[in-house]
């Protein structure tokens, strides 16, 4: 019988199928992440291999497939691409391989027609177009280092900054105060700050926290700000000019997280400019620190001249 194998391998999760030549689904497997950028090539075929085992014993078949198509999250460059190929052809899963970043298989998943645009908000972001004519553009995803911001370890890290300023008075106060230390089995925020510093809880957790942050609708609401500058920062869109085409792109843009089809037309190339609002001035001699006032329970303000309580603003 021929087969092939489909692979969708993220930072999180493995989903592996096994399909018929005429598109039956034969079997499927699921299991932990199998990214190679934090497991390595090996590790990460290693975590693919048993999801293969297991799917081969349930539709009782013999390797190897007749294709293999794997898209991976941290294949981002060539040379990736070349040494996960060289490495499966080594373990002798498939006759034919392809491999590739796993955007592909968000396009694929929400497309039948093979061209689109498909974002990636899981561990971290990424996104692809891909023309008619099959030219395609994509980010190098990379994290920080290339500018990136939006997925679920950047949203964890947002949502302990807003626990720790609900703390000491210095943001609006959140019921992620309590509910992000409580997360991770301790009281206070100051308390998971102290734990980070001293190793005892390791920082790269806080990708586990997007669901807090999801739950908690008032935090949701009153840190929108803190997070609309990121986005208009980041000035993340889709240039049908630099893209693939027009018919791809339909000159979407996105300003926090709001898409807006006027903005970065091809002929204007224009991006919004976001409302500034002026914020009311301390009082005390020689401060010039802006103040906001917070929704909910009134707080009180810290004065950076003279760091003293200051009369709580409403």
């Amino acid at each position: 019988m021929r087969y092939a194998l489909a692979v969708d391998g993220g930072n999180s999760k493995t989903d592996l199928a096994l399909v018929r030549e005429d598109g039956e689904l034969l079997a499927t497997a699921h299991g932990r992440g199998s990214s190679p950028y934090h497991l390595g090539v090996e590790g990460s075929l290693d975590v693919i291999e048993k999801l293969f085992e297991r799917a081969l014993d349930k539709a009782g078949l013999e390797p190897p497939a007749d294709a293999a198509e794997l898209l991976l999250a941290g294949v981002d460059f060539p040379s990736e691409e070349a040494a996960v190929v060289a490495a499966v052809e080594r373990r002798n899963w498939a006759r034919r391989v392809s491999v590739d970043n796993d955007t592909f298989a968000v396009l694929r998943a929400g497309t039948d027609s093979g061209w689109g645009i498909a974002v990636v908000c899981g561990a971290g972001i990424n996104c692809v177009g891909v023309a008619p004519d099959g030219t395609h553009a994509r980010f190098p995803a990379l994290g920080w280092t290339t500018g990136d911001w939006g997925g679920g370890g950047d949203v964890g890290q947002e949502a302990v900054y807003a626990a720790a300023r609900s703390e000491d008075g210095r943001g609006p106060q959140t019921s992620l105060e309590q509910r992000v230390p409580a997360y991770f089995e301790l009281a206070t925020p100051l308390e998971l700050a102290e734990a980070v510093h001293f190793r005892r809880v390791d920082g790269s957790r806080a990708i586990e926290l997007p669901s807090l942050r999801r739950s908690s609708t008032g935090s949701r609401r009153r840190s929108s700000r803190s997070r609309a500058w990121r986005s208009r920062a980041s000035g993340w869109r889709t240039n049908p000019s630099r893209c693939c085409s027009a018919a791809v792109c339909s000159s979407v843009s996105m300003r926090g997280s709001v898409p807006r089809s006027t903005l970065g037309s091809p002929r204007s190339g224009l991006r919004s400019r976001p409302v500034r609002r002026r914020r009311p001035r301390c009082s005390a001699p020689r401060c010039s620190v802006s103040t906001r006032s917070t929704r909910g329970p009134t707080r009180t303000q810290f004065c950076a001249a003279r760091w003293q309580p200051r009369t709580p603003i409403p």
